[in-house]
């Protein structure tokens, strides 16, 4: 194992090698690694350790020359080779192991860890940001306070929201749900779609806007300078109100509905009062970064020369913060709705801010026309977010000819049987590259994005609908395809719901543009 110091939480914080310039679930993750590693922490061998390791590994566990096997990878595995720095920076780091307890910083930088996993654990509600994080924080929490201490009962109590039982046996998600996320998307499709307005789906509505308001952020972290941590209060998060991280998409997103459902629908209540609204839309306005875009987490704090130091190998992107079009457009699909109904609110910025990250997503299209999804798989899902968010400001096919190019760019990808297939590899490669069949969620979004864009030619829509209706079952589901989530450029993500919400969204819009026509 190459070094974790726990030393770089001691740095000054304008050190861009200070975690806290690492983006969020990596800064997560390094905090209790630094921990373990600068205890060293380890348990007692056991005979189910020593057969362990006889099955684990090729030769004898006694014989393995360690040190040597630091930067030993397997090829499959090798998505971002080390760097000529980072080498350099573990070699020096290994010889700085050496020296026994450089002036005391050792112990003094394990407390700092502590202190600060301490701090994460509350601000969760012992969920951590996700699943590598909580284990790790489970076993640091272990170590430092005991079995028997109300910590460790906390984490244990929390284990089983990570938890899913499958086919293959029990399973780890890689976060604690969707549920914040599929909510609100669900409520634009029902509403955008006019499923809101069957007296049958009333009580489904007001439910959402229950739980909205329930998973709402009603609380900024505690000590939150201290952590590294910005504002909170009256965001969402991607999953529950005691994940306690806000997302820029999430809460626009999360907005959004909020605003449709007690404004468009007359038989909502009225649970999220004007002032939480504006409160989402004051931590949304801090978040822009310098070129008009909107990152996940946070604003971007570290430099890309951060990216050099990555130690992930099987993820790219992966220390610091970026802007994405996805993020991007769903601020701008939340500002968008909030001025409807609130115009005078922080109006001048609100208009500066819009512009800016319009701008951003001009700037931020494939010279091929498409735009780089980071959240899911690919081009085919940031084109349908982007697209979307343009046709809410005024542009279409005929006028613009951004919009223009992005629709261009998905018919130029239609399959000969009328859907949209996408790989994941399209996220390795940043190249668009087709799945060997049609996906309905790859369909769903390459129609949703040519009918907000006012594409002209019905026919290429109809036949992608064609394909949606095909793959419906008679119990009225769709079967899972292939995958449809990423994250890090190379770790594929289950998003079960997506077959539903979106096929169901497009279906929806389609048979309102084009009068609900027989399409067989």
């Amino acid at each position: 194992l190459n070094p974790i110091p726990p030393e770089l939480w001691l740095l000054p914080d304008f050190v861009q090698l200070h975690p806290s310039h690492y983006w969020a679930h990596t800064r997560a993750a390094y905090l209790p690694m630094g921990y373990c590693y600068g205890r060293r922490l380890s348990a007692e061998i056991t005979p189910l350790i020593k057969k362990l390791r006889q099955e684990l590994y090729i030769q004898p566990f006694e014989t393995i020359n360690w040190s040597k096997a630091r930067n030993n990878i397997a090829m499959v595995d090798l998505y971002v080779p080390h760097t000529k720095l980072l080498k350099l920076c573990n070699y020096m780091l290994n010889i700085y192991e050496k020296i026994p307890n450089f002036l005391g910083l050792r112990e003094i930088s394990i407390q700092e860890c502590y202190e600060l996993i301490k701090l994460e654990n509350e601000n969760t509600d012992y969920l951590n940001i996700g699943p590598m994080a909580k284990l790790l924080h489970v076993l640091c929490t272990y170590y430092e306070e005991g079995p028997n201490s109300e910590a460790f009962k906390l984490h244990k109590e929390r284990l089983i929201d990570y938890m899913w039982l499958g086919s293959e046996g029990m399973m780890m998600c890689v976060t604690n749900g969707t549920q914040n996320w599929d909510t609100g998307l669900t409520v634009l499709a029902v509403i955008e779609t006019g499923l809101a307005d069957d007296p049958l789906n009333y009580q489904s509505m007001i439910h959402a806007l229950e739980f909205l308001d329930d998973t709402q952020i009603k609380k900024n972290p505690k000590d939150s300078k201290r952590c590294y941590r910005d504002n909170t209060l009256g965001t969402w998060g991607f999953s529950t109100r005691d994940h306690g991280y806000n997302v820029s998409d999430c809460s626009g997103l999360g907005l959004e509905a909020v605003l449709n459902l007690q404004n468009k629908l007359s038989y909502t209540p009225k649970l999220v009062s004007k002032e939480r609204l504006c409160q989402t839309i004051d931590i949304l306005l801090t978040m822009q970064n310098s070129d008009g875009g909107f990152a996940s987490y946070e604003r971007i704090r570290g430099s890309k020369i951060l990216e050099w130091l990555n130690p992930a190998e099987l993820f790219s992107n992966i220390m610091i913060e970026y802007n994405y079009p996805e993020c991007t457009s769903s601020v701008l699909n939340a500002l968008h709705t909030f001025r409807k109904w609130y115009p005078d609110y922080r109006a001048t910025e609100i208009e500066q801010i819009t512009k800016r990250a319009i701008q951003y997503l001009y700037n931020s299209q494939d010279k091929n026309g498409g735009w780089y999804g980071s959240w899911a798989i690919c081009f085919t899902y940031a084109t349908a977010f982007v697209i979307q968010c343009l046709k809410n400001y005024g542009e279409t096919y005929e006028n613009s000819l951004v919009v223009k190019k992005g629709c261009d760019f998905l018919i130029s990808k239609q399959k000969e049987d009328g859907g949209w297939g996408e790989s994941y590899k399209s996220c390795n490669t940043e190249t668009y590259i087709h799945h060997e069949n049609s996906q309905v969620v790859n369909t769903a979004f390459a129609l949703l994005a040519l009918m907000a864009g006012k594409y002209p030619n019905e026919e290429p829509i109809r036949r992608g609908i064609q394909l949606i209706v095909s793959r419906q079952l008679p119990t009225g589901e769709w079967k899972p395809e292939s995958i449809e989530g990423i994250f890090g450029k190379n770790a594929a993500v289950c998003y079960p719901s997506y077959k539903f919400i979106f096929t169901i969204w497009a279906l929806g819009i389609y048979a309102k543009i084009y009068n609900n026509p027989i399409i067989f």
